[in-house]
């Protein structure tokens, strides 16, 4: 085991139960949910990062809730890949289309602690039914530790110990990078910033998430690229260098675990706790670029 509590989420905060604690499976069911009108409210209501991959298929847990109606308790979904050159990277597959992202994963603290597997196993089949095309699964675990503006921890950082119990192939981290962040801590996503630099679909969501945290509107035929450097410049958007996220795969056929078995995995990283800052993997630090 890597820790003894599981993670949960509510209102975009972390929250534990005992990983020892069970559900009760007669009373949750798993299906496909409109990542529009269902999945996206939830996700942006408690998953700290308070967005919504772009979605190839989401899947909602429901449990008994008041007056017998079901109550959604849970979301999986499923995304684009990050960029096309981490399927063969991390996947070992050709067509980058041929897998996607475990993009968000979120579980309320109502639910117990093997929840999250309940969750993630069921909605495998449910990917492998809806969309065939897709073999493998990636999933990335985030181990930096975030504070808001407050000091108050909102995302402890995590190795990925739900995956290695599934038993996912670690094929180490992610390139580091640099990220850029908000005065209440959050990350800005490199997909936010690229449609907002090049005026893409969808640049008005991630401009208004920038406007709500305090950035002044950008002028009519302001550069956006300009603009984006000027809120770094005042300060509002602070430059950190992130380690590289841990990377597991999923594959979901014998196809995918023959195209996964050309790419060397590691043992999986370690969790401490101890540490309050920063990269929360206990050293040494396994495992190259993913």
């Amino acid at each position: 085991m890597h820790t003894t509590r599981s993670q949960r989420w509510r209102d975009r905060r972390s929250r534990w139960v005992p990983a020892a604690s069970e559900i009760d499976a007669r009373r949750l069911a798993v299906d496909v949910i409109d990542a529009h009108r269902v999945a996206s409210p939830f996700v942006r209501t408690h998953h700290y990062a308070a967005s919504m991959p772009v979605t190839r298929l989401s899947v909602g847990l429901f449990a008994d809730g008041a007056g017998g109606r079901s109550e959604l308790v849970g979301v999986c979904v499923f995304s684009h890949p990050v960029n096309d050159a981490s399927v063969p990277k991390n996947a070992g597959l050709k067509n980058p289309r041929a897998a996607c992202d475990l993009g968000r994963l979120v579980v309320l603290d109502s639910q117990g602690g093997n929840a999250e597997s309940f969750l993630v196993a069921r909605a495998f089949r449910l990917l492998r039914r809806e969309k065939p095309e897709i073999l493998s699964v990636i999933s990335y675990a985030d181990p930096v530790r975030r504070t808001d503006a407050d000091g108050q921890v909102f995302m402890p950082g995590h190795v990925g110990g739900l995956y290695a119990v599934m038993a996912a192939r670690y094929v180490g981290r992610s390139s580091p990078r640099t990220d850029l962040i908000l005065p209440d801590g959050r990350p800005i996503s490199s997909r936010a910033l690229s449609k907002i630099r090049n005026a893409e679909c969808g640049q008005r969501y991630a401009i208004d998430d920038l406007l709500r945290a305090g950035a002044p509107s950008p002028q009519l035929g302001e550069d956006r690229a300009m603009w984006l450097t000027g809120l770094q410049r005042a300060g509002l958007l602070l430059r950190r260098r992130h380690p590289g996220c841990h990377a597991y795969v999923f594959p979901l056929t014998r196809a995918a675990r023959h195209a996964a078995a050309r790419i060397p995995d590691h043992p999986y990283p370690k969790l401490d706790r101890s540490l309050t800052d920063g990269d929360v993997t206990a050293l040494p630090l396994l495992g190259g670029a993913a």
